[in-house]
């Protein structure tokens, strides 16, 4: 392959995925990796151990700016490196502002009280405060950062975020929130129009303190039927696109539906979404001929295969940037990169696709 820049509208911008973003079809794509500020780097656990728990440092905000910027630092930004820094948070600082207490459980993961299948929403007292550290990182990073790299700032989607008000933790299957959304559409439905107005709130001050493009992520869409599906993570996303995009039409916004599968489909059309993350279960050829021609999507390299390396991934790119050589493509994982990545591979995958290697 070469390193031209292919056909596109122009954009006009310096930034290589942000213009993809817009439109652009560019040789070699622009990448970034979904998790790559964290854990599997060393400089990320020497911090942490420097600072505490997971929680302080997304609340310290220079500490969290340095996180963000890490794997920018250490694996370059531009062809053969990453082409955007992705903010160091979490997606459930959203229910955190909105009124529920927030801890990390060690080996556990995160916890939320009081539940919402014990307790009414109007229970819960906002308290909007709890977004402006997140602000001030993001303020930081952008007085740093490269400016060839695309700023990204994110959100849970309200489902994916539901999951967690409802139950007060991650589930295998998300059943408490299944059922209430079953028994008491009306009450869940209710919840759903909160976190799309915090969440709407959220975004727009993130993109006031400086990002550039904004991802959402439904990590947990695939538990649901076709019409819940429908229901409660295609249309909360369309209103919260349509929101941003009437009072920021020039940030373009990242849907990324983990397990949508063949509703990948009628997620992009239906939710307007600037571009589509594909996760590492959908077949990249077949997503080209079935999504809107044009549309710019994300992905999908299997996390498993960055920690396998060598020939297994070299041919899983070799697919994946064949299936998308005529589409505006950004390349990134299928999902979060997983703890035991070496860091090398991570190093030779960038290369990779950067045609460098």
């Amino acid at each position: 392959m070469t390193s031209a820049t292919v056909s596109s509208p122009q954009t006009g911008t310096d930034k290589p995925l942000l213009a993809v973003l817009k439109g652009e079809c560019r040789t070699p794509p622009p990448a970034w990796l979904m998790r790559q500020a964290g854990r599997y780097l060393p400089e990320y656990r020497a911090l942490r151990a420097e600072k505490g728990g997971f929680l302080a440092l997304v609340y310290d905000s220079e500490a969290a700016a340095e996180i963000t910027l890490q794997p920018l630092d250490r694996f370059g930004v531009g062809t053969g490196g990453l082409s955007a820094a992705i903010l160091f948070s979490d997606i459930l600082i959203v229910p955190y502002a909105m009124g529920q207490d927030l801890w990390f459980e060690a080996g556990e993961g995160p916890r939320l009280a009081p539940t919402l299948d014990q307790t009414d929403l109007s229970a819960l007292k906002p308290d909007w405060s709890r977004y402006d550290a997140i602000y001030e990182t993001i303020r930081l990073v952008k007085a740093r950062l490269d400016p060839k790299a695309t700023f990204l700032g994110f959100a849970g989607s309200p489902w994916t975020i539901a999951t967690y008000m409802v139950a007060g933790q991650g589930s295998k299957d998300q059943s408490a929130a299944r059922r209430l959304a079953y028994t008491d559409p009306a009450r869940f439905g209710a919840i759903i129009d909160a976190i799309v107005d915090a969440t709407v709130t959220y975004l727009c001050g993130q993109i006031e303190a400086g990002i550039d493009a904004i991802q959402l992520f439904d990590s947990w869409a695939g538990s649901l039927s076709p019409l819940q599906f429908d229901k409660w993570v295609i249309e909360p996303n369309a209103r919260i696109i349509k929101r941003l995009r009437e009072k920021y039409p020039d940030v373009p916004v990242i849907g990324f539906p983990k397990g949508a599968g063949a509703k990948i489909v009628d997620y992009a059309i239906g939710t307007g979404a600037d571009a589509v993350g594909l996760d590492e279960t959908i077949d990249p050829h077949w997503a080209n001929a079935v999504l809107p021609k044009g549309l710019p999507v994300q992905g999908n390299l299997d996390p498993l295969a960055l920690i396998a390396g060598g020939a297994a991934m070299e041919e899983a790119v070799a697919n994946i940037r064949a299936a998308f050589a005529d589409r505006p493509h950004i390349f990134n994982l299928g999902h979060g990169i997983v703890l035991d990545t070496p860091v090398d591979h991570v190093a030779r995958l960038l290369m990779l696709v950067g045609d460098k290697a």
